[in-house]
């Protein structure tokens, strides 16, 4: 069996996991309107919960104290980089032309000016970053949320965007690296890195929410709804985030 096979085998099994765990969450559902999988969502919030608090929240914390700030920005930049051709293809499909070029300038100048991306000289040139997914796409192009749902380790999500996960793994470059073990060492280091820059928003979460489940939710839909309104997508009607 070849990289190449294994690579796409691997992809296909993220892309069932994401429509296994969609379909499933039809079985736990509660007598909330605004949210019908609460049950479900529940259980996984309190499963990823308690994953961070053993496993990814320490990590995070042991890297925050031992990579100098400066090697995290590099880091933070470097597949902030690379997830920008993404975000610029997805742009495009979502017909804002201006700024799918705006951000593949983005990857050009910092490429070519910024040691491969881990200097982001683009946004000193005044081109902001401005991350796109296709769940966002799919939104502009019509398709309703569905209800909200809370994938195992992936976290918050709708079935909207749990359709879209397959596609932004194709759509990462980092998928693509060779050899595999380099790749899954920056896999890993992308994990934690993402991690460590919510280190102070997750202590604030803990002190301040009364529910982190209810806050944590709340908060995902409006993003996701202001993101997506914010391409230029007709807003979406209440009982979109609540059909199955």
């Amino acid at each position: 069996m070849n990289k190449k096979t294994i690579n796409t085998g691997n992809a296909a099994r993220l892309g069932a996991f994401a429509l296994a765990a969609a379909a499933l969450t039809g079985c736990a559902s509660t007598n909330n309107p605004n949210d019908p999988l609460e049950g479900f969502n529940r259980a996984m919030f309190s499963f990823n919960d308690t994953v961070d608090k053993v496993a990814l929240k320490p990590a995070a914390q042991a890297y925050d104290t031992v990579v100098p700030t400066p090697v995290q920005h590099g880091v933070g930049n470097f597949f902030g980089n690379l997830g920008d051709i993404w975000s610029s293809i997805n742009q495009l499909l979502q017909g804002r032309v201006e700024q799918g070029v705006s951000t593949f300038m983005r990857v050009a100048i910092n490429t070519t000016f910024g040691l491969g991306g881990v200097l982001d000289v683009a946004t000193e040139a005044r081109l902001p970053r401005e991350k796109s997914d296709f769940g966002q796409t799919l939104g502009k192009w019509g398709v309703g949320s569905g209800p909200y749902v809370v994938l195992p380790f992936f976290g918050p999500s709708t079935v909207r965007d749990t359709a879209g996960l397959p596609i932004d793994f194709y759509g990462d470059v980092w998928t693509y690296k060779r050899p595999a073990r380099w790749r899954n060492v920056g896999t890993v280091i992308r994990i934690v890195d993402r991690r460590a820059q919510l280190l102070d928003a997750s202590t604030l979460l803990e002190d301040a929410a009364l529910d982190k489940y209810d806050f944590v939710r709340d908060a995902y839909v409006q993003r996701r709804q202001s993101q997506i309104d914010g391409a230029g997508a007709v807003r979406e009607r209440k009982e979109d985030a609540i059909k199955p």
